[in-house]
């Protein structure tokens, strides 16, 4: 496993609680749209084993042609051990990546893509939208739904509507009136549903498309292939 030292170059204060740390690209290292990496903080490799306490599983919100690896999280004033570290880090500060791998890069198959998020979720879906509006090829269409009850929400110079490039958005800051859009967007029988989120959100979304007759093969999770059958056999019902 390749562990990749960097540094912080730039931190953007997105919303009062959402930071993104923007890190400058080590020599060999690549990814695209939808990936994920572990993200570390020094010292979590100091002694035999990892301090799992120092490393966070995070979405890259940025695409490589941005020349940065950005990594978008909620900070709050109640907070764990390693967001009180990540909020004192100023930009020249050290931190890990390792282990980059995308579940979720966009699928160009001629249909409609739905992506669904909570929250900072929708960091993992900032690069999607991008890599759709440079290249539309066999897309036919993106809506995003995002629900934020902090009202603060995310990217919304890049989230805006844009109908002659068949890109939607919409902001609901209540789960009520998200599921009831899900409701509506689960009667595209052959759509792709990429759901971003908490466990419990993903649960919960799924349920609801599975009811509403959409196919396990037709929902994206951001989840290695093992663990999609924990998410996609599930009963639970909202």
């Amino acid at each position: 496993m390749q562990i990749y030292w960097t540094k912080i170059n730039q931190i953007i204060d997105e919303t009062p609680e959402v930071k993104t740390y923007m890190l400058d690209c080590p020599e060999g290292f690549t990814w695209e749209e939808g990936s994920h990496t572990h993200f570390a903080l020094k010292g979590f490799n100091a002694e035999e084993k990892p301090n799992r306490s120092l490393i966070r599983h995070m979405s890259i919100s940025t695409l490589p042609n941005e020349k940065s690896i950005g990594i978008t999280t909620r900070i709050k004033e109640e907070c764990s051990e390693f967001k009180m570290i990540l909020r004192n880090l100023e930009v020249g500060h050290e931190v890990a990546i390792f282990k980059t791998h995308s579940n979720v890069p966009l699928k160009r198959e001629d249909k409609n893509v739905y992506l669904l998020s909570a929250g900072v979720g929708l960091a993992t879906f900032r690069p999607l939208v991008l890599d759709y509006l440079e290249r539309n090829d066999n897309v036919n269409q993106i809506h995003s739904l995002n629900v934020d009850s902090s009202r603060a929400y995310l990217f919304t110079n890049l989230f805006e509507s844009a109908p002659d490039k068949k890109f939607t958005t919409q902001f609901v800051d209540n789960r009520k009136t998200y599921y009831d859009e899900v409701k509506k967007l689960a009667s595209d029988e052959n759509g792709l549903f990429y759901v971003v989120g908490s466990d419990e959100f993903l649960v919960e979304n799924i349920a609801l498309l599975r009811a509403e007759g959409v196919k396990p093969e037709q929902i994206m999770l951001d989840k290695h292939a093992q663990q999609l059958p924990n998410f996609l056999t599930s009963e639970v019902t909202i």
